[in-house]
C-alpha cells in the first residue's frame, strides 16, 4: 500500500491540476469538432487518456530530472528524487499507462492513432528540452495542447486549420502560466543552469505573461467566432479575460506564493472557455 502511494504521488494524482490544463482544450476541441454534440464514449476516451497520459508525464518527467530535482526546495522530497522508488520503477509506471492509454484509442480511426504516437514523442522528450531550448513552456503547450488535433481527427477524420490555430493558442498560454509557475523557482533553476521562459523573460517576465494570456485568448476567440459561436461563448472569453487580469495581480510583485496562485488559477481560465463553448451549443 505504501508503494502505491508513492506512485500515487509519482504521476500526481494529488494534485490534478495538470491534468485539468490539458483537459480543458481537449474538450473544447470535441466540442467544436462535433458542433457541440461529441458522442459520449469519446468524451470518456478522451478524459481518461488526458490522465493517464499527464500522468505518465509526470513519471517521466521526473526520471529525466531526477539529478535536479534535488536540488529544487519545491521538488527535493519527490518520490523518485528522495530515493523512495528507483528510476527503472518510473519508467515501467510511465510505459504501464502509456500502453493503456494506447489501448484506449484501439476504436479510433488511423489519424488519431498517427497523432497518439507524435504525442506520445513530444511529451517523452520535452523533459530534456529544458536542457537547452530557452523557452520550453512552448514545447510543453504542445505536448499539453495535442489533444486539441487528435479531438478534430476523432470526430472529422481530419485537422482542420482551425485546430491548429487552436493548439498555436494553447502554446501561449502554456508559456503563460509556465512561467508563472517557473517564476517560482527562478532562483533555484539559475542555480542549476535549468532553461526557462521566466530566466529568458528576465525583468520582462510579468509583461510577457500577459502578451501570451492575449495571444492566446484573442486566437481562441477568432476560432470559436469562425465557428459561430456568439453569447455565451463570449460571455465565457470575458471571464477568461478576468482571469487573466487577475493573475496579474498576483504576480506583478513576482512572490512565490502569488505566482504559485496564479499558475494554478489557470483551471478556471480553461474551464471557462470550454464553459463558454459548451453553454453556447447547448443553449441554442
Amino acid at each position: 500500500m505504501n508503494r502505491l502511494k508513492l506512485y500515487f504521488r509519482l504521476i500526481r494524482m494529488d494534485k490534478p491540476i495538470g491534468i485539468l490544463l490539458l483537459l480543458w482544450p481537449t474538450l473544447a476541441a470535441l466540442w467544436l469538432a462535433s458542433n457541440g454534440k461529441p458522442a459520449w464514449t469519446l468524451v470518456a476516451i478522451f478524459c481518461i487518456g488526458t490522465a493517464l497520459m499527464r500522468s505518465a508525464g509526470c513519471a517521466i518527467n521526473d526520471f529525466a530530472d531526477r539529478d535536479f530535482d534535488k536540488h529544487v526546495k519545491r521538488t527535493a522530497e519527490r518520490p523518485l528524487t528522495s530515493g523512495k522508488i528507483a528510476a527503472w520503477e518510473a519508467v515501467v509506471v510511465a510505459l504501464v499507462l502509456t500502453l493503456l492509454s494506447f489501448l484506449l484509442i484501439l476504436p479510433l480511426n488511423a489519424l488519431t492513432k498517427q497523432l497518439s504516437v507524435v504525442a506520445v514523442i513530444v511529451a517523452g522528450s520535452y523533459p530534456y528540452f529544458k536542457r537547452f531550448f530557452a523557452i520550453p513552456q512552448a514545447y510543453l503547450g504542445i505536448a499539453f495542447g495535442f489533444g486539441i488535433p487528435m479531438g478534430f481527427a476523432a470526430v472529422q477524420g481530419t485537422v482542420p486549420p482551425a485546430a491548429w490555430l487552436l493548439l498555436i493558442a494553447n502554446v501561449f498560454w502554456a508559456i503563460a502560466y509556465d512561467t508563472e509557475y517557473a517564476m517560482v523557482d527562478r532562483d533555484d533553476d539559475l542555480k542549476i543552469g535549468i532553461q526557462t521562459s521566466a530566466i529568458t523573460f528576465g525583468r520582462y517576465d510579468v509583461l510577457a505573461v500577459m502578451l501570451c494570456y492575449l495571444f492566446s485568448l484573442g486566437l481562441v476567440f477568432a476560432v470559436g467566432w469562425q465557428f459561430g459561436l456568439r453569447g455565451w461563448f463570449g460571455a465565457g472569453m470575458l471571464l477568461a479575460l478576468g482571469c487573466a487580469l487577475y493573475h496579474y495581480t498576483l504576480i506583478r510583485a513576482r512572490d512565490r506564493v502569488g505566482c504559485f496562485a496564479a499558475f494554478r488559477h489557470n483551471n478556471w481560465l480553461g474551464a471557462a472557455i470550454f464553459g463558454g463553448i459548451a453553454l453556447d451549443y447547448a443553449l441554442r
